[in-house]
């Protein structure tokens, strides 16, 4: 598989996009006014402690308090153990994965029942924070809607091939890397450099680290070895400090795209800003050389992803429906709880027999649904509807199919098994707001609803309310109904014999104005 980055950046915003081979699969989007929270590193304020919910509000000098959770928080000190032949088997580079090729031998500890209560009192969130606390925290998830950032105080630092983490003690390895030889060399070289440098904390050794020489890797932890101490520094500058203080902002969006996204399997790294194009070749000649004689810059007359039909893609991302090659089509509904995507046979009548149909539409939607997840970047918990197919094995190789395709996605995703009403529940990691969430803001005429009364029901709502203050106030005269132009129209037309009946049943008149102004569901009732 080929893949390029394309990279726009204007005075407004910075936009990555990420084709394979030709198709536009991730888009990446950071506004110069609002620039995203997640790797950031805050000196932040407790606001408040809440041990029902076992969180708490933090203030890290955003718009909206952020949300801290016990469990992102680190782990109390435990009791020496004695621990025999411990390895990480594999990691997720968000998740430590620890397993024992082992049991674990624990000391004998002669403790009484009390001692075990208070030692887990110890562990509740009102015992361990207080109002007015500093603590350094660190941005995984930024704000979405009306909910604030997600906060941990585990600090997680990453680099080229490396993460640190200086508040762990295990050394892992990204899952993505599948060699059992490979895995071994890691682990070995960076048990290895971590004695030598006498490191305290943890690492995870990243995909980019596969088949990557020592002397990279150590070039790495002695960067990030150096960069956390710029932060421990920093944070006793300001130490004294009333207001909450960013320690640590992440890198710009086109420097985060070549340190996260460049792979063996990059082509091409095309840059459209003459300023960035020498910022990121500076960049990648220190960190990611490899890159260094792939990175282009782009000087054409045509912009950049108009040549690569990106402005088309993003476009059709925004829409509802998203067509398949055969004939059929899926419906993509996004709400506050959830995300559902319906699948739908169409115009495609091409099987030996509805359910051979039926087959082939849910094969080609498990591609399409795997791109339009990553292309919109949707998150949390996502239903499919698939269409009912009758046949066990074809039911089996549609979910197979499902997870190869997620399989290349960077985000975690969980897949359940195919429901008897022929659904899949699946959840993906959300650590920011989707592209939807991003570009577009709810409907000012709907107000998100997705539809809007009828002129009709808007007729029969404005006789109501004539009615309503025929009866309040007596000293009327004359109601003068003010509305949207197709309201009027029907007023004056369809309604004009009950607006006759209403006129000599009140014994006053009513006239209409249009104003342009108004949406369809709007109107005022004016008393003269």
């Amino acid at each position: 598989m080929s893949e390029e980055l394309l990279i726009n950046v204007s005075p407004m915003e910075s936009r990555v996009a990420v084709l394979d081979n030709g198709v536009l699969g991730e888009i990446y989007i950071e506004r110069h006014h609002k620039l995203g929270l997640v790797g950031n590193i805050y000196l932040g304020t407790v606001v408040r402690v809440l041990p029902g919910m076992q969180a708490a509000f933090v203030d890290i000098g955003q718009s909206r308090t952020a949300f801290l959770h016990v469990n992102d928080m680190q782990r109390e000190p435990r009791p020496p153990v004695i621990k025999k032949n411990k390895v990480i088997d594999s990691i997720d580079e968000d998740t430590l994965v620890v397993s024992s090729a082992a049991p674990e031998v624990l000391p004998v500890v002669n403790a009484q029942s009390t001692d075990i209560v208070a030692t887990a009192s110890k562990s509740l969130i009102q015992h361990r924070l207080h109002e007015s606390q500093r603590i350094l925290v660190q941005v995984t998830k930024d704000q979405l809607g009306s909910k604030g950032a997600r906060l941990t105080t585990n600090i997680s630092l990453p680099s080229r091939y490396l993460v640190y983490l200086p508040s762990s003690d295990h050394i892992g390895i990204s899952q993505r890397i599948d060699g059992e030889e490979e895995r071994s060399r890691l682990k070995t070289e960076l048990n290895s450099l971590m004695q030598t440098v006498n490191l305290q904390g943890g690492l995870i050794a990243r995909t980019a680290a596969e088949r990557v020489p020592v002397d990279k890797l150590e070039e790495d932890i002695y960067y990030l070895v150096q960069l956390w101490r710029t932060i421990c520094a920093r944070r006793q500058e300001i130490n004294h400090h009333k207001s909450s203080q960013l320690i640590y902002q992440e890198l710009s969006l086109p420097l985060r795209s070549i340190r996260d996204l460049v792979h063996g399997d990059t082509e091409k790294v095309i840059i459209d800003n003459a300023q960035i194009y020498a910022q990121v070749r500076d960049f990648a000649k220190e960190f990611v050389p490899f890159i260094y004689d792939r990175i282009v810059h782009y000087t054409a007359e045509p912009a950049l992803f108009d040549v690569h039909r990106v402005e088309e893609d993003l476009r059709d991302a925004l829409k509802r429906r998203v067509d398949l090659k055969s004939g059929g089509y899926l419906i993509i509904d996004q709400t506050e709880a959830m995300t559902t995507i319906d699948v739908n046979t169409g115009s495609f009548v091409g099987g030996r027999s509805l359910e051979d149909t039926v087959y082939k539409t849910n094969l080609e939607a498990t591609h399409a649904i795997a791109r339009q997840l990553r292309l919109r970047n949707l998150g949390g918990i996502i239903i499919l509807d698939f269409i009912d197919m009758l046949e066990q094995p074809h039911k089996d190789d549609v979910l197979e199919s499902l997870q190869v395709q997620l399989a290349q996605d960077y985000a975690k995703s969980n897949i359940t098994q195919v429901s008897e009403l022929g659904l899949v529940e699946m959840t993906r990691k959300r650590t920011r707001e989707s592209l939807g969430q991003q570009l577009c803001e709810p409907c000012s005429t709907c107000q998100g609803r997705g539809f809007v009364k009828t002129a009709e029901t808007v007729c029969f709502e404005i006789f109501r309310e004539i009615m309503r203050c025929a009866r309040t106030y007596n000293s009327p005269k004359k109601f003068t109904v003010v509305a949207h132009a197709a309201v009027i129209d029907l007023l004056l037309t369809s309604e004009a014999d009950t607006v006759a009946d209403l006129e000599y049943l009140l014994g006053r008149v009513i006239t209409f104005e249009v104003e342009s102004l108004y949406t369809q569901e709007q109107y005022d009732i004016v008393l003269d």
